[in-house]
């Protein structure tokens, strides 16, 4: 029997069968044998066929071939990856200048993995109207940036009088349909985005730590949240650190936009864009076609260095 995985608890899978079950599973014991570098080898939106046991839970047996993947590396376990979702239509990538920050550097590294594994993203800045005027300036460069590079910016609040240019349903055309992963730092009003669209589903919210300005998991796991209109959206637990993992340096560049276009000016093929001479990259660079802190998180990338704050003039 096949079924689409729609929510993971860690030891068990829940899983919506073809014929329109909802069964409870659990991965036969070889299934962990077959080398999947991975805490998790089956992730929420995989297709998967099932054994139905008497008492009407079930084994996985088989995962089908995923069509794409939004991987991060372990939290627990470096050496190990842990798959956020499979078979996506795009991301939304929640972010807020404030309230908590989330640094270009775990943007950045968002988007290399996503465009890595074929994922579209669209940056949907959360908490709008909490922002100083000093922080909307710099909201508004960021968008600037990233909607130059490509990619399609959304700002929201969600108060109830938000301006309509501002609300939360401007979320839903771009969702209806397609199987879209949520994700971003814990924190940064996930939870509620979920609650104003799907308001059967109850999200727990809970505030910030005025402490140290960071959010609060309120989702301790992965799950499809069926849409009125067709589609999904996946809840994912907050994410505080997106370190990269499976990609090769070498294919760096093609994962930035702006720096893979210029690359192909560059006086040697391998050129790592880091010292060497005739690097139309470090060209761009000093010569602003490229952002300082985009360049920033490459090397990041380049070094596997954790991420951490960086907050530059763009």
């Amino acid at each position: 029997m096949r079924g689409l995985v729609i929510k993971n608890t860690g030891s068990w899978y829940t899983v919506k069968t073809d014929d329109g079950r909802v069964i409870e599973s659990k991965i036969k014991g070889n299934f962990r044998l077959r080398g999947i570098r991975s805490t998790n080898p089956v992730a929420v939106g995989d297709y998967v066929h099932l054994i139905i046991n008497k008492e009407g839970t079930a084994f996985i047996s088989e995962i089908e071939d995923r069509r794409n993947y939004i991987v991060r590396k372990s939290s627990n376990l470096s050496k190990q990856s842990h798959i956020l979702a499979a078979n996506l239509d795009q991301a939304l990538l929640v972010i807020t200048v404030n309230y908590p920050e989330t640094s270009t550097i775990f943007i950045d590294r968002f988007l290399a993995g996503a465009e890595a594994y074929r994922v579209p993203v669209i940056l949907v800045f959360n908490k709008y109207d909490l922002l100083s005027e000093d922080e909307l300036r710099y909201q508004k460069g960021l968008i600037h940036l990233y909607e130059t590079i490509g990619y399609k910016c959304v700002e929201v609040q969600s108060t109830e009088n938000a301006p309509s240019d501002k609300s939360l349903h401007r979320l839903r055309p771009l969702l209806d349909g397609k199987v879209t992963l949520l994700a971003g730092n814990s924190g940064v009003g996930k939870s509620t985005i979920i609650n104003e669209l799907l308001p059967e589903a109850n999200r727990r919210t809970a505030e910030i730590s005025d402490v140290h300005n960071t959010g609060i998991h309120t989702t301790t796991f992965s799950e499809m949240l069926e849409l009125p209109k067709g589609g999904y959206l996946i809840d994912t637990p907050g994410i505080k650190g997106f370190g990269t993992f499976d990609i090769d340096k070498e294919e760096l560049t093609s994962y930035f936009r702006e720096i893979f276009k210029f690359s192909e000016q560059c006086k040697f093929s391998n050129c790592t864009h880091t010292h060497e001479p005739g690097c139309a990259v470090l060209k761009a660079v000093e010569d602003h076609y490229i952002s300082e802190s985009r360049y920033n998180s490459y090397l990041s990338m380049l070094e596997d260095k954790e991420e951490g704050k960086y907050r530059a003039a763009f």
